[in-house]
């Protein structure tokens, strides 16, 4: 297969949130892209209701945080059901305040057709063949089987996802022990609780999603798992939710009915070849903190501008498996946080001693901004080389700019358009010579900004697409190392230079 018989240069199966991040992602950087979905119409359900305080940071690097107009916050929240201020870490918080994923993939889905990207609706994977020089996918369409050749498949396809089924990727874990029910309720007055609710019978949340619409949640002790993969009826949710609570909201309607499980499974390999996987289809978990949505976001930042750079031929060797070494353990802390959160929260009488414990350890601040940058995923770091700084590998903070390009008046606004930059903090002639031979894929800025906190003292970055920090100069350095961290990230330089 050569690249004249592709018909695109990655094909993306799910167009979900994930799927559609990673198609803006990749068209940003100049990549066709189509997305094949099985839903004929876009998905109208209010499902996951918000998203990390890391995902407000990477739709703000991508310029798409406003679209979502006025968004609060939730300040506390809690690991276990044990009550966390998120704001003990800068920019923490428990996620944004009632935005359905409806009205997420609307805005993703706007953005990334509005770069280019082709998304097929009614389009049901039925058959995967990946060979060395290309992937083939079959399909059943409105009109008909259909093929299509790409260069990549990415599987953003949810739980049940068919890519990583066709594609023989193992994916290990734990079955369910204990179920949730869910329904959106219109007409009916109950109490909130926003951060959930324990008692003796099971535990309960009520959050509001719209003016007169209330998502519960109930847990109800000693329930096991139903045996089906239908969705609960709704006086299964109004009755367990009266078992637990003593509350009757059997008189409200339902416009929206589901359930999930504590099951926990990671597949064995994000990448298989030209084969990959993100979101749902890598990694499930228990919803705790709206880590699930938001990881499937952080993948497709980290593989989009990854594959890009592959397409493109100036990838260096390796760049692609960074993928699974960099995003595998994210996933397996969530599964970690999340089944730990679980037996803390929903655990009976024996989990005592272990909330005695966490009461204790809570105590402590270095605890609670360890407890919530795992959770935020505001603590994220990847491996950046050699180097002390306490930011190399992690996120870019955000800072104002002064005299920044193109109007740029933040640090996020510098990665609008999905591209890695050096930003000159001192106005070292030095560092724009040393990146010039890489200036085809990566800017280079000077400002007269002078950051505070942890970037008080840094006088020069290298910053990747995906918002992390892969070289720091600092302490008089100079450029030393910086071309090295160019060439381990963005490739060999130009030709002849």
């Amino acid at each position: 297969m050569t690249v004249q018989d592709f018909d695109t240069d990655v094909i993306i199966v799910g167009a979900g949130p994930t799927g559609l991040m990673l198609a803006g992602e990749l068209r940003l950087a100049g990549v066709e892209a189509v997305v094949l979905e099985r839903l004929t119409e876009p998905m109208r359900q209010s499902r996951a209701l918000g998203f990390s305080a890391r995902t407000m940071e990477e739709f703000g690097q991508r310029g798409l945080l406003e679209r979502f107009g006025d968004m609060g916050v939730i300040p506390f929240g809690h690991f276990g059901g044990m009550p966390l201020d998120y704001t003990v870490v800068p920019g923490g918080n428990f996620g944004v305040r009632g935005v359905p994923q409806a009205f997420t993939e609307a805005i993703l889905n706007k953005w990334a057709t509005g770069l280019g990207a082709e998304i097929r609706r009614g389009w049901a994977l039925t058959g995967l063949t990946a060979g060395d020089d290309g992937v083939e996918v079959t399909a059943d369409t409105p009109d008909g089987p259909r093929t299509l050749r790409a260069a990549y498949v990415v599987g953003c396809d949810g739980a049940r996802s068919a890519v990583r089924t066709l594609s023989g990727i193992d994916f290990p874990g734990y079955e369910a022990t204990l179920e949730m029910l869910m329904a959106d309720v219109e007409g009916v007055q109950v109490r909130l609780r926003p951060t959930g609710e324990l008692g003796d019978a099971g535990m309960v949340v009520v959050l509001p999603v719209g003016p007169n619409t209330t998502r519960v949640v109930v847990f109800e002790r000693g329930a096991g798992v139903r045996p089906t993969s239908e969705p609960p009826t709704f006086a299964e949710v109004a009755d367990a939710f009266k078992r637990v609570t003593g509350d009757d909201i059997s008189a409200g309607t339902p416009r929206w009915l589901s359930y999930f499980t504590d099951s926990s499974r990671q597949a064995a390999e994000y990448r298989k070849g030209r084969v990959f996987l993100a979101g749902d289809a890598a990694h499930i978990h228990m919803p705790i903190g709206a880590q699930g949505i938001s990881a499937g976001l952080g993948d497709a930042v980290n593989l989009g501008w990854k594959l890009a750079a592959e397409i493109h031929g100036h990838a260096p060797d390796g760049l692609l498996d960074t993928y699974h070494t960099e995003r595998h353990p994210v996933a397996a802390r969530i599964l970690a946080n999340t089944l730990t959160q679980r037996s803390l929260y929903l655990g009976g009488p024996e989990m005592e001693p272990m909330r005695a414990v966490f009461a204790e350890l809570l105590a402590y601040e270095d605890v609670r901004k360890h407890l919530v940058g795992m959770v935020t995923g505001l603590d994220i770091t990847y491996d950046a080389g050699s180097g002390d700084h306490p930011l190399l590998g992690r996120r870019l903070p955000d800072f104002e700019l002064t005299g920044g390009p193109d109007g740029a008046a933040t640090a996020y606004g510098l990665l609008h358009g999905g591209r890695g930059f050096v930003l000159d903090l001192r106005g070292d002639d030095g560092l724009s010579a040393a990146a010039q031979p890489w200036t085809d894929r990566v800017d280079v800025v000077t400002t007269a900004s002078r950051p505070q906190g942890a970037l008080a003292d840094v006088e020069a970055l290298l910053v990747r697409p995906d918002g992390y920090i892969a070289w720091i100069g600092s302490g008089g350095s100079g450029a030393a190392g910086l071309t090295d961290a160019l060439a381990r990230w963005f490739g060999a330089p130009r030709h002849g230079e």
